[in-house]
């Protein structure tokens, strides 16, 4: 299956923050979240495994209790239930892998 993005109407959640989402079956899901400059992605947790990949920009990411700053070409990986959340430094976009797909999502 191919998804081309320029297809996929961005989704605005607010306060600085939208989404795509790009791709899923009910065992995956790939979703680009775009953020402005100072916007939060608050803290919560969810029963999910995830992997986010920073595309562009700068965030300040707390994973459980430890809080460190990522930019372009780093990767971070949530523990299904641990609290995470960011706040961004520098307009940019994450690219987020969950395991099962969010059905809360769609």
């Amino acid at each position: 299956m191919f998804i081309f993005n320029k297809e996929i109407p961005l989704e605005d959640l607010g306060e600085g923050v939208s989404r795509k989402i790009l791709a899923y079956s009910e065992s995956i899901m790939t979703v680009e979240v775009y953020f402005e400059n100072g916007a939060i992605g608050a803290m919560h947790n969810h029963p999910h495994e995830q992997i986010t990949y920073v595309l562009s920009g700068e965030f300040e990411f707390t994973i459980g209790e430890e809080t460190k700053i990522v930019s372009a070409g780093d990767t971070l990986y949530k523990e299904p239930n641990v609290m995470h959340g960011c706040r961004c430094l520098k307009a940019g976009v994450l690219l987020d892998n969950f395991t099962p797909m969010r059905k809360d999502f769609v």
